[in-house]
């Protein structure tokens, strides 16, 4: 019998390199990261950091700056709240939740451009950037398993 498996991860042909170039600047071009975002806060950017959960997820925890706007009213409120012109990073519970997705593909239906915090609030939290919740400041450390904890940042 012969053995038909190929490797997980096997050479690329030409073609197949030009398509991951093509993807990976893709994602780059609709996704950032926790660390990313943080940096672009605290360097001034101009960028509106949207919650899409519920309202109790957002009393729960939420990251500081950021705006509450939930996924069912960003067709309704964005235009009335956000200025066309301002780059949008959304976020919802974590990596296994696509209602940050959902709310990008609304922002986007209205001429937004977007991007999507990948991790979402989870790697956010976990990753040790400052988080707020309906009592106050919630205070925590990095998560060894997720980011730096003897650095300011990952040198990704």
């Amino acid at each position: 019998m012969t053995d038909t498996r190929t490797a997980s991860v096997s050479p690329l042909t030409a073609a197949e390199r030009e398509a991951a170039v093509a993807h990976f600047a893709a994602k780059l071009r609709f996704e950032t990261d926790a660390s990313d975002v943080a940096e672009a806060l605290a360097a001034g950017e101009r960028l509106a950091l949207v919650d899409t959960r519920d309202e109790a997820s957002w009393k729960q925890g939420h990251a500081v700056g950021a705006i509450h706007l939930p996924r069912r009213e960003v067709a309704e409120r964005a235009p009335r709240e956000i200025p066309l012109d301002t780059p949008v990073v959304v976020y919802c519970w974590s990596p296994g939740c696509n209602g940050a997705d959902k709310a990008a593909l609304e922002f986007a239906k209205l001429g937004y451009d977007v991007k999507l915090m990948i991790g979402g609030f989870e790697y956010w939290a976990r990753e040790g950037y400052d988080v707020e919740s309906d009592a106050g400041p919630v205070l925590r450390g990095v998560d060894a398993l997720v980011g730096p904890v003897t650095a300011d940042d990952c040198g990704c």
